[in-house]
């Protein structure tokens, strides 16, 4: 193991803690010594329980609140609608109108939207988004082979209000044929798109107008030939929940650009870190800067107008102590990270932000384990130095991994710092740990008690990220005590 020094460790707490809700350490020995460290362990108690109650009910007040959204035009309908008919139609006609309420509210899962993201993580945020969008697909496509065996055609004279059969008219049925083709389409752009040879903004632009083109379509069939639809009650509905979707679309792409307007950055510093990755620092021009948390990320667009789609997701590697400059670090990968030597000082920034959950701030754990793979050390890194800089008292322990050791960062900076790293193609001259992070290397780091007790911060790989949290499940570490945002855009 790389030898490193080390801070000394934190006073043991005396007592024995419970993790739930409500229930505290009690004091075993009445001195006052004693009975000290058992106060601050139902303080730290109180205020863990504190943090998940507001997690959880927010997850909750959200879930319920996407319930009742897209659930709206089926009550309304069942309100103000006609009389039953065949059940096959009814649900035909159910599934459909669900589907189309579940694509509008996709228009605000997007992550861009702090007021929803926040609280609950981005990656959960995204991971929802997407698993919704693949049901709202399938209740879509199954939605009109429920029809089969309704009366189509125009009116009849037993039902001359058309209750009990469907239309034939083309030029209605016309909008619902092309949303069924573009819808599937759609979604396997966005499943496949790391596997088709085209750009992150492309792919951005082709599922912006996908999505409104399809709002747009589907409203026409919903109003024109759905039943309920006809009702003025449904049809404002529809209209109203569609303007807000369209709305949330303008608002990412016209009025967030229009305020980073008044709010530009530049260049301050662009240097090489190592043969792939890049340090990038930014300063604000005319403003004071923008407030966040170490540990989050920004949508960062560099030498471009605000209205542009050439944006990208980075987390800030500086910690808010520091100042008003924010600096990355970033990894050649992709277009734009690609085009990293071509940056210059002085060369005009915006930035949307912050985002992010991955933040140590609020939380009560006695100590903080940190663990980064690759350029993951970026949101860690500012983490770190936040702790440093502002005398938090915590236990800090870092697990840095890389594939080669010319790859490691800040080893200046983490000298004096309880870092272990860690090499999976180590040189000759290596003397530190090996192979990958797994559960004998946090075996070997940590204790217990550390297990049990501490905050474990991820990032790097999601593969990585999957197997350190499967071990730190199975060693008894709370899923509260474990953050992480593992995320793509899909």
């Amino acid at each position: 193991m790389t030898q490193v020094k080390q801070r000394p460790p934190l006073p043991p707490l005396a007592g024995h803690y419970d993790h739930r809700c409500g229930a505290g350490a009690g004091p075993s020995v009445q001195t006052r010594l004693q009975r000290k460290p058992e106060r601050a362990l139902r303080k730290i108690n109180a205020a863990r329980c504190e943090y998940r109650q507001k997690k959880g009910m927010k997850q909750i007040f959200l879930g319920a609140l996407y319930l009742v959204v897209v659930a709206l035009p089926l009550a309304v309908s069942w309100i103000f609608g006609g009389g039953p008919r065949p059940w096959r139609q009814e649900l035909a006609t159910g599934l459909g109108m669900l589907a189309f309420a579940m694509i509008l509210a996709e228009f605000v899962l997007s992550g861009r939207f702090k007021r929803i993201s926040r609280g609950v993580g981005m990656d959960v945020t995204m991971r929802f988004h997407q698993i919704m969008a693949r049901t709202a697909l399938a209740l879509a496509l199954v939605h009109p082979f429920l029809y089969g065996g309704t009366p189509a055609g125009g009116p009849r004279p037993w039902d001359p209000t058309r209750i009990l059969s469907v239309t034939t008219d083309f030029s209605i049925l016309a909008t619902g044929i092309a949303a069924f083709v573009l819808l599937p389409s759609l979604v396997a752009l966005a499943i496949y798109r790391k596997y088709l040879d085209y750009t992150y903004e492309t792919w951005r632009l082709i599922h912006g107008i996908g999505a409104l083109l399809i709002a747009g379509l589907l409203l026409h069939h919903t109003i024109y030939a759905g039943r309920y639809s006809a009702e003025p009650q449904v049809m404002w509905l529809w209209i109203a929940m569609t303007a807000i979707a369209v709305g949330s679309l303008f608002y990412v792409y016209l009025i967030a650009p229009l305020r980073q307007l008044s709010r530009p950055w530049y260049v301050a510093a662009i240097t090489r870190l190592s043969p792939k990755q890049w340090g990038l620092t930014i300063a604000p021009k005319g403003h004071g800067g923008m407030a966040y948390q170490a540990g989050q990320f920004v949508w960062l667009n560099v030498g471009h107008t605000p209205f542009t789609l050439h944006e990208n997701p980075f987390s800030i590697s500086s910690a808010p102590a520091v100042g008003p400059d924010l600096s990355f670090v970033i990894k050649e990968l992709g277009d734009f990270t690609s085009s990293l030597d071509q940056i210059t000082v002085g060369d005009r920034v915006y930035l949307d932000g912050p985002f992010g959950h991955v933040t140590v701030a609020g939380r009560s754990e006695p100590g903080i384990a940190l663990i980064a793979g690759g350029v993951g050390i970026a949101p860690l890194i500012g983490i770190l130095r936040q702790v440093r800089l502002t005398d938090d008292p915590r236990q800090l322990r870092l697990i840095y991994g890389n594939r080669r050791a010319d790859q490691i960062l800040f080893r200046d900076e983490l000298a004096d710092e309880d870092v272990t790293y860690v090499v999976s193609e180590p040189p000759a001259d290596w003397h530190g740990h090996t192979g990958l992070i797994d559960g004998a290397l946090l075996d070997d780091v940590f204790t217990p008690d550390q297990f049990r007790d501490w905050l474990f911060v991820l990032c790097g790989p999601p593969i990585m990220m999957d197997i350190v949290e499967a071990q730190l499940m199975v060693r008894g570490t709370p899923s509260d005590h474990i953050l992480s945002e593992k995320f793509s855009y899909d």
